[in-house]
């Protein structure tokens, strides 16, 4: 049987991106999820509250709404519910949005992820899978990143935040024998997509008309993925629990294992892509030519990204495949059909 059918799956960030991606893949196995999310307004409620409709009433769930910053909720959260797996996707997401409230990375991202690692550890849970990103990468610029190259570079707090997610994360595992495993998502899109995000940005204001805001004057290159590559990787890492690497040294110790029951894995499509072939594609789909706005490369952001997924592979038998042109297909027509009836 699969751990996640074994009992309680809890996820964070269930009304999110991932979240409401992931909730509903284990719904339609018949696993029994609670799912948790604090709905802020860090962008339009609307699709939050639409994603977290298509969860609600259906069989297996139960929705909390409930901020992962509150030491007490959480505590009592954990102890009503006792899961079995902790899928954490609750943060405050967005490197930008990080030089302007700063504090609200520390709110979730530190004490809420704080609350998180406590609650396993009093609650027997048997394995934590908490989504990392491809941000800790920061100043490295060796290709592609690779989990077992160091990564103490990082260029935005956003970043800073993810990387303490997994040394907290390690000190858990090796004090009280807590599995966890980090995901380092590299540059998730598709379907009820974050509209803080390019692909959705560019899609909105290519629509109505509007100059699109072209960074590093197109030349960023992103290791976009396809939310069901995401999702397929989550599912199939969360019945690995981690193991103690015997080969681990501390001479010469691997960023990426250790002699604790924890490891890190990158989730990426193993395939950079330009930011002009990405504006390229949507105006192909879309039929609509997008009026750029050229801009130097912004702070916090890395001019490329590009996941090595060679442990992924390895170790669960996956890797993510979609091809950027599939993807933004069925991401436009998910948002002219679907999201434009519901925005207005």
């Amino acid at each position: 049987m699969s751990l996640a059918h074994e009992g309680v799956v809890l996820v964070t960030g269930a009304a999110g991106f991932i979240g409401y991606h992931l909730t509903d893949r284990l719904l339609g196995e018949g696993c029994r999820v609670v799912g948790l999310d604090s709905l802020n307004d860090y962008y339009d409620p609307r699709l939050k509250q639409a994603r977290l409709a298509r969860l609600e009433g259906r069989e297996g769930f139960r929705f909390v709404r409930l901020d992962l910053a509150d030491r007490v909720g959480m505590a009592e959260l954990f102890a009503t519910v006792q899961p079995t797996v902790v899928v954490n996707l609750a943060a405050q997401a967005g490197v930008r949005y990080s030089l302007q409230n700063p504090h609200a990375y520390v709110d979730a991202n530190l004490t809420g992820f704080m609350n998180i690692l406590e609650g396993c550890r009093h609650h027997g849970v048997k394995h934590l899978v908490y989504a990392s990103s491809s941000s800790v990468y920061g100043a490295n610029t060796k290709m592609p990143f690779s989990v077992h190259d160091n990564v103490d570079h990082p260029l935005s707090l956003y970043a800073a935040s993810k990387k303490a997610n997994e040394l907290m994360a390690h000190t858990y595992s090796h004090l009280y024998g807590l599995p966890t495993t980090g995901l380092r998502f590299f540059t998730v899109y598709g379907p009820w997509g974050r509209p803080d995000m390019a692909m959705f940005i560019f899609t909105q204001a290519m629509l109505e008309g509007r100059p699109i805001q072209v960074f590093n004057h197109g030349r960023m290159r992103r290791d976009f993925t396809y939310i069901d590559d995401i999702v397929e990787g989550v599912r199939r890492v969360m019945d690995r629990v981690p193991a103690p690497d015997p080969a681990w040294s501390g001479e010469q110790p691997d960023p990426g294992t250790s002699r604790a029951p924890y490891r890190i894995y990158n989730i990426g499509n193993h395939s950079p892509v330009e930011l002009l072939h990405v504006i390229a594609t949507l105006e192909r789909e879309l039929g609509v030519e997008a009026v750029k706005e050229m801009l130097p490369l912004q702070p916090g952001d890395v001019p490329a990204t590009y996941a090595d997924v060679e442990d992924l592979m390895r170790d669960v038998g996956f890797k993510p495949a979609t091809p950027i042109e599939e993807g933004i297909a069925r991401f436009v027509r998910w948002y002219k059909e679907t999201w434009l009836p519901v925005a207005g």
